[in-house]
Order: structure tokens, then C-alpha cells, then sequence
């Protein structure tokens, strides 16, 4: 069987001629002489191997061929531009999939809600993947290529090759206790009043960086936490220190979980803070990927002017 070699700018000249009836017209529409337009549709019928215009000097008809070479020409000409767009589209970040890691206490600030609303509203045609996993989970996942953006925890320490991490901002902790503990009714809690208290906290390897931060906060004030009870779900050590079985350290934005006898008090100490970071693939990652940090940047640094006036 011969080889057929057609070009797309062939198509194009014989859909112009076919939908004209008239190469002056053609010619005209295409932004070329008549006489070039005329030898590229003769080797077009001579590589298709059939004659698809019927020529005299009074009309230019479409022979049989010619009509069936015409539907399937547009068909072509119009997947070929159907696909150039998604091409760009998927360069400026506009389709696909985004796979997006985040921790369990995001949920309950404004940040994730207020960057998903955002970033749904400018690219909707972005197909979202969410993950809840912790922090160290989602760093192995960027570094592995299972995850494209994540939402961390981190407070410091080794990174895994290929992974960046960038602090976006950081809500303010806080003492969970039960009503009838003798803190319960003040309005802020310093470390230094803790001593000898029973703590519930996260395990050791889940990932999270707040038993880190409860160990120095109480290294600082003068003492070594006492754990007695641990809990992988933030939401589970709530309901915990409720319950009288401990305090627990825990982001402020999880106070908006109400629960009876469950106290929030804000810590007063130095650095009493759980920051909130992006993290990254070091690379940059794909189209999606920047365009999703950019409305992040967009929320965040409207965050910070806020804060400062």
C-alpha cells in the first residue's frame, strides 16, 4: 500500500476551495496567490489518489470524493485545533489533575477552604485530588512523584531530596483542657503553669511537628512533659482532654470543634505558634503546580496586609 503524505496546510487550502467555490476567493481568505493555491490542490488529488474538485472555467464543484474528503478534512482540521488548545491550556496550568496533600487541623482554619474556593473559581476545569496525610507523609509523597503539592506542619529538620518547603504562615496554639480544670477560666495560659501536668499528644513517627514544640515549649519553662495518653487524631485528643484525661497542645483554629466540657485557652509563650508551609517538588513541578502556588501567594500575601494594618 502507497504511503499518503498530506500536510495540514493542505487541508486547510482544500477547505477554503471546497467551502468558496472559487480559488480567487480561496486565495484571497488564505493570504495567498491563486496560482500557488492551484498547483497545492492539484498534488493534494494526486496524493490522495482521486480527484476531488471538478474545474471549468465558469464553476468549481466538489466531485464525490471530494464532499466524503471534506467532512473528514474538517473533522481533522478541527481536532488539530482542539488539541493545540488543550496543549496550551495544560501549559498555563488550565486542565488536568492536581494532586494536593494537607493536615488534619487545616480543614478548620480559613486557609484551606479560602485557597480551594479561589483556586476552583480561576481554573475549574482542574480536576482536584485532596489528600489528608501528615507532614512527613506528604514530603515522601512529593519526593516520590505520588503527590504534587503539599500542605505541611513542618518545624524543621531533614528534607527528603527534591523537596522545598516555604512557611505561607502559622496560627497561634492553645491548652485543651476540661471545664473543670483550675485553668479552665483564664483567658491565656504560660508554660510555667503546667509543671507536673499530664499531657496528650501525637505519637512518636506520625509526622507532626507539635511534640517537638510541647517539648521545648516545656524545656523553657522549666520542665519535661509528662505524656499520658497519645492520640493520631487531633480531633480524638480533643474529645481526650475533655474528658479530664490530660491537656493537649493543639492549633487555634481547632477550637471552632465544640464539644462539652472542652476549654480552649490561648499559650501566651515565645514562639507559640504552628507554622503552615507549601511544600514542593525543588524542580518547580508542573504547569498546575505554579499556577496553584500562585493563588496561594495571591491569598497569603492579602493575609499579611491585613495583618499589618
Amino acid at each position: 500500500m502507497r504511503k499518503i503524505s498530506v500536510e495540514l496546510r493542505h487541508l486547510r487550502y482544500f477547505v477554503a476551495v471546497a467551502e468558496e467555490l472559487n480559488f480567487r476567493r480561496a486565495a484571497e481568505r488564505l493570504h495567498i496567490g491563486q496560482p500557488p493555491l492551484s498547483i497545492q490542490i492539484r498534488a493534494l488529488e494526486e496524493e490522495v489518489g482521486a480527484q476531488l474538485l471538478e474545474r471549468t472555467k465558469r464553476r468549481v464543484a466538489l466531485t464525490e470524493p471530494g464532499r466524503r474528503f471534506l467532512e473528514r478534512a474538517r473533522e481533522i482540521l478541527a481536532a488539530t485545533a482542539n488539541a493545540t488548545d488543550e496543549a496550551r491550556r495544560a501549559a498555563r496550568g488550565e486542565v488536568g489533575v492536581l494532586r494536593i496533600g494537607f493536615t488534619s487541623s487545616l480543614p478548620y482554619a480559613s486557609t484551606l477552604p479560602d485557597l480551594l474556593y479561589a483556586y476552583r473559581g480561576r481554573y475549574p476545569e482542574v480536576e482536584l485530588q485532596l489528600k489528608e496525610m501528615f507532614t512527613n507523609d506528604q514530603l515522601a509523597a512529593i519526593a516520590a512523584g505520588t503527590l504534587d503539592v503539599g500542605l505541611v506542619r513542618y518545624v524543621g529538620g531533614d528534607l527528603p531530596g527534591g523537596v522545598v518547603v516555604r512557611e505561607i504562615g502559622n496560627d497561634p496554639l492553645c491548652i485543651v483542657l476540661d471545664a473543670g480544670h483550675r485553668l479552665a477560666e483564664r483567658s491565656e495560659i504560660h508554660f510555667t503553669e503546667l509543671a507536673g501536668e499530664g499531657f496528650i499528644s501525637f505519637p512518636s513517627g506520625v509526622g507532626t511537628g507539635l511534640p517537638d514544640i510541647l517539648r521545648r515549649l516545656c524545656r523553657r519553662a522549666g520542665f519535661a512533659p509528662r505524656i499520658v495518653q497519645t492520640a493520631r487524631e487531633a480531633t480524638t485528643q480533643v474529645a481526650l482532654a475533655g474528658a479530664g484525661l490530660g491537656l493537649a497542645l493543639l492549633p487555634a483554629p481547632l477550637s471552632c470543634i465544640r464539644l462539652p466540657r472542652v476549654r480552649f485557652i490561648p499559650v501566651v509563650d515565645e514562639d507559640a505558634r504552628f507554622a503552615l508551609s507549601v511544600a514542593l517538588p525543588a524542580h518547580g513541578g508542573s504547569p498546575l503546580v505554579a499556577a496553584f502556588v500562585q493563588v496561594l501567594d495571591g491569598l497569603t500575601a492579602g493575609d499579611q496586609v491585613a495583618a499589618n494594618r
